[in-house]
């Protein structure tokens, strides 16, 4: 179910969308090399579930299971479209929980190409980054990113970063042009850096001296 929900959800249609049929059992098959979509690992399958027509020679999807995690990805014969998609970023300790929500939120939405949610939840995350710094609640988006800026939670020579931080961040709340897959991994790339600076760093220092 799990599957099937984000293949609506990507208006891939198991039913219509695809020829053949899908075996019930699992097959084995030269070994795959994919990103998992659920737990970030690197997956290396060798079986799983394929759709072919009743004579085998057309193969059209397959549907592979993470050996790390056990969850299912679809990836469509000579293509590279796959649900859910790649994972980016990375993991971030010492995190506080809104905050880590948030980041995982950031990196779902990209992963079933939600580009303009997940520049949302990185506004929404640097906003709430600000306020955990000491910044005043209930002010606008551009104060927060100057505030990070002004406290120098952002290197000195990331400025053309903050400009298109603001930029983006406005663009998709206010704008009507799209937000592009390129804009939501630029800033899912900064708002990780920041993460790591802010929070990371200073729970290993912290860590470190009580050994």
């Amino acid at each position: 179910m799990l599957l099937l929900n984000l293949l609506k959800e990507r208006g891939i249609n198991m039913t219509n969308s695809l020829g053949g049929s899908w075996y019930s059992s699992i097959v084995t098959f030269k070994r795959v090399s994919y990103k998992c979509g659920y737990c970030g690992k690197a997956a290396g399958p060798s079986s799983g579930y394929k759709c072919q027509n009743q004579d085998g020679k057309n193969t059209f999807a397959y549907i592979y299971i993470c050996p790390n995690c056990n969850k299912p990805t679809f990836k469509k014969y000579s293509s590279d479209e796959q649900v859910p998609g790649e994972l980016l970023g990375n993991n971030i300790e010492f995190l506080p929980n809104d905050i880590e929500q948030l980041y995982n939120e950031t990196r779902n939405c990209i992963s079933v190409n939600a580009f303009t949610s997940a520049v949302l939840s990185c506004r929404k995350m640097l906003m709430n980054i600000s306020v955990s710094q000491g910044a005043e609640a209930g002010k606008s988006f551009a104060y927060y990113v100057d505030y990070l800026e002004e406290n120098y939670y952002i290197p000195p020579n990331s400025r053309e970063w903050v400009d298109i931080i603001r930029k983006k961040g406005n663009e998709a709340t206010h704008e009507i042009p799209s937000i592009s897959k390129d804009d939501a991994v630029e800033l899912l790339e900064f708002t990780e850096m920041l993460l790591r600076f802010v929070y990371e760093l200073p729970g290993k220092m912290i860590k470190y001296k009580k050994k």
